[in-house]
């Protein structure tokens, strides 16, 4: 923990009293989204001090230059960005003629932000004395809708506490801006239009090469004591800014207010000519309607999101605060309503990593959406990497694979590679296998075989051609090897026979030829349409078993483990307890040659192949391996806590299993990785969920049916969960004294509990 100023609650993030220090912390903490747009949580005054200002389009990116010392075949032609962009949430405050900046007040009291999760609005409020000493409260709630997407809303008031004043409110909109994390300061935005009317402007522009073009609009409201004035702005505007300025005097304690309605109409949905007739229709709607009623329909909005997805956590403020932010961001980060989206790293609360795609999606979010909304969620983000297959041919292509085989990007926006450090773009090869292992686990869970015949088994077969070609026979060992990769461990670059690389290349060849045989089985016409476009032959399927067959995998006899890697036991076997703290985190501490030749795991790297492939494993081998391998893990990496929080959970180790989840709940409010301020962990925050569920809840698929092994820490007197089971929503609460299970569907449901039999009827309670 290295930050604990956020206050428990169970339904909010509240900070009170203001430091200059935990601005962009806090801008990140703080941040919304509705799955189409999202922002950091800046201010809408002016403030001078050190700040990140962001703002989020989803789908809307540029294709940044790599910048390498040097260039090499096959380098990614481009790093992506997730554009900052044109920025409506502006309002600048003058009281008297001075500008309200809380960097530069003469004081600041009452300072309180909350950002309330249970019915998605932000507020912040304060009292100000500014330098020409007069007081004001200033009381500024906002939020981005979750039913009108294209819009977000603003209620910004502002109170002279000591005197009469002259309120200048000046709400505006601002194209010229720069992203944080440019690597040449090149221009990403050009816009070519500003307009107004009345209380509206607008703002075209569109990105530099990949020619999206954004509509980004405001419509304004005037109030005095919460009385709607009359009152005409004053516009100004130069090539990428435009003002409308209002005027109105009040006494002292009356409030001057103004309701701003924005957002972005964008080209991915409109046509370009159409934007700014769009952007006046919706801002229009939203003013009609009214702030009260929107934040109303957001209520409603989010009611239903948590009807379904909530965890309720009972005795343990601090982890039910923690799991609802997580739960929430991942929310306001992606509904599901557009395949052509997906789950970003940091969403819309920052820029680092550079792209909207990861693995992270596949492995630690399609078990979240699967179980808390309907499967054409998760179904929609398979449809994502199909719909990305040819560029994924294309990457492996460029590095000398041949056949169809296909390479998926370690880091993407539109199925390219885009991600420019080779020890990660070229070696951290698993992710190819997150792939295949997603429609292993969407059918096992959902039911649906439909994907497979559709589109998944084109993507596993150019998967299962990459791991055929990537291996290399070895005389020595007689063996397949493969190697120069990188891990999950991503302390450890270019070894040879990443353990859980091997293991993935292997499962995903044998699970790729059984779906051949069923296909070729059971739907004869899909079969026989899959082996004309891809040109898979019974040679080649031989080929391929083969490999499968002979892989290599490290292990020690002495420690009855599988190696991570070929050369791991020549390192200096120093354990993490024995690091000194000063030294932590390593990435910010030690050089990247020092951290190369330790024995120290950024993340679960062997130990997530006994995640994912559990039942292929007994307790004593995990045992094993669980007791070698996360002495030497630093959790330096968002995705390692979850999984070791759950294997905890498995062994019985429930002090260690409560330890990890607290870490994966809190890792951004309590800024374990000391990165907060550059914006959170959206996908690993699944992790958090699969925690719970899958930890203490112990969720299984096991032969297509439900299996639960409930735990449940001390520090909780219980836990409830939702999941949605192939369209039946099962609901879990687990007690000190027992679990109760409640189906609401149609059908009965067969579970399994601690390996017995159960059967639930529909709109029934059982307890064990």
């Amino acid at each position: 923990m290295n930050q604990d100023y956020i206050k428990p609650d169970n339904w909010s993030i509240i900070e009170e009293g203001f430091d200059v220090e935990r601005v962009k912390s806090s801008e990140s903490l703080f941040s919304i989204g509705n799955g189409a747009m999202g922002q950091r949580a800046n201010f809408e005054e002016t403030y001078t001090g050190p700040t990140f200002q962001g703002s989020y389009i989803a789908g809307v990116y540029y294709p940044d230059k790599t910048r390498v010392g040097w260039w090499k075949n096959g380098y990614p032609e481009y790093f992506a960005k997730v554009l900052n962009a044109p920025n409506w949430i502006g309002i600048d405050i003058e009281v008297d003629g001075e500008k309200l900046d809380l960097y530069t007040c003469k004081s600041i009291t009452n300072f309180r932000r909350e950002l309330n999760m249970k019915e998605g609005w932000y507020q912040r409020s304060f009292h100000a004395v500014l330098p020409n000493n007069i007081e004001v409260s200033v009381t500024s709630t906002r939020f981005l809708s979750l039913d009108l997407d294209e819009v977000g809303a603003i209620k910004y008031e502002v109170t002279p506490v000591n005197q009469e004043a002259t309120i200048t409110l000046v709400p505006y909109l601002d194209s010229g801006i720069m992203n944080e994390d440019t690597n040449w300061d090149d221009k990403f935005w050009d816009t070519y239009n500003l307009a107004h009317e009345e209380n509206s402007a607008y703002i075209l522009s569109k990105t530099m090469k990949t020619d999206y073009h954004v509509c980004t609009g405001m419509s304004n409201q005037i109030f005095v004591n919460s009385i709607q004035k009359d009152i005409s702005p004053k516009v100004e505007a130069n090539g990428t800014y435009i003002h409308l300025k209002y005027t109105v005097q009040v006494r002292k304690g009356e409030t001057a207010g103004i309701t701003k309605f924005g957002g972005y109409t964008v080209s991915l949905n409109h046509k370009e000519e159409d934007l700014q007739g769009v952007s006046k229709a919706i801002l229009k709607q939203a003013s009609e309607s009214g702030f009260n009623t929107l934040l109303d329909l957001q209520k409603k909005a989010w009611s239903r999101v948590w009807e379904m997805a909530d965890i309720v956590i009972e005795g343990d403020v601090k982890a039910q605060q923690g799991i609802r932010f997580n739960i929430f961001q991942l929310n306001q980060t992606y509904l599901g309503k557009d395949a052509r989206l997906n789950i970003g790293p940091k969403g819309f609360t920052g820029e680092k990593y550079g792209g909207s795609t990861y693995w992270d999606t596949e492995a630690y979010c399609i078990p979240f959406y699967m179980a808390t909304k309907d499967q054409r969620v998760a179904r929609n983000l398979l449809t994502y990497r199909y719909n990305h297959l040819e560029k994924a041919i294309e990457n492996a292509k460029k590095l000398g694979f041949t056949n169809g085989a296909a390479l998926y990007p370690m880091v993407t926006m539109n199925g390219e590679e885009c991600h420019n450090e080779w020890e990660i773009t070229f070696e951290e090869i698993h992710r190819n296998g997150a792939m295949t292992f997603a429609i292993y686990n969407y059918v096992r869970y959902t039911g649906d075989y439909t994907y497979v015949t559709e589109k998944g088994l084109e993507v596993m077969i150019a998967i299962a051609r990459f791991w055929h070609q990537r291996a290399t026979f070895s005389t020595d060992k007689n063996k397949y090897v493969i190697l120069g990769v990188t891990g999950p461990n991503e302390y450890e670059n270019n070894v040879n026979n990443n353990w859980y690389t091997n293991y993935l290349a292997k499962w995903c060849i044998e699970y790729c030829i059984e779906n051949v045989d069923k296909i070729k089985a059971q739907y004869t016409n899909d079969y026989h349409r899959i082996i004309e476009k891809t040109n898979l032959d019974q040679e080649e399927i031989n080929a391929m078993l083969e490999v499968a067959d002979k892989m290599y995998f490290p292990y020690s006899e002495k420690h009855q483990v599988y190696l991570q890697q070929d050369g791991f036991l020549d390192k200096e076997l120093i354990t993490v307890n024995n690091l000194d703290m000063s030294q932590r985190p390593i990435n910010q501490k030690w050089s990247w040659d020092r951290i190369l030749r330790s024995p120290y795991i950024k993340q679960a790297d062997t130990l997530q192949g006994f995640y994912m492939f559990e039942d292929q494993f007994t307790k004593e081998e995990l045992t094993r391996h669980f007791d070698f391998y996360e002495p030497f893990t630093v959790h330096e990496s968002s995705l390692s806590p979850c999984v070791h929080s759950i294997q905890a959970a498995s062994l019985d180790r429930m002090d260690q299993a409560y330890t990890f989840y607290l870490r994966t709940s809190r890792l951004d409010l309590d800024d374990y990785n000391k990165e907060v301020e550059e914006g959170l962990h959206i996908t690993s925050m699944a992790g958090t969920w699969m925690s719970i569920v899958e930890g203490f809840g112990g969720l299984r698929i096991k032969n297509d049916t439900l299996s639960f092994s409930p735990k449940i820490p001390k520090e909780w007197k219980g836990y409830t969960f939702n999941v949605n089971f192939r369209n039946q929503i099962i609901k879990v609460k687990v007690s000190q004294e027992g679990t109760s299970f409640t189906l609401e569907g149609t059908k009965e449901l067969l579970i399994y509990v601690d390996n017995k039999e159960f059967r639930i009827s529909p709109n029934s309670l059982i307890t064990v």
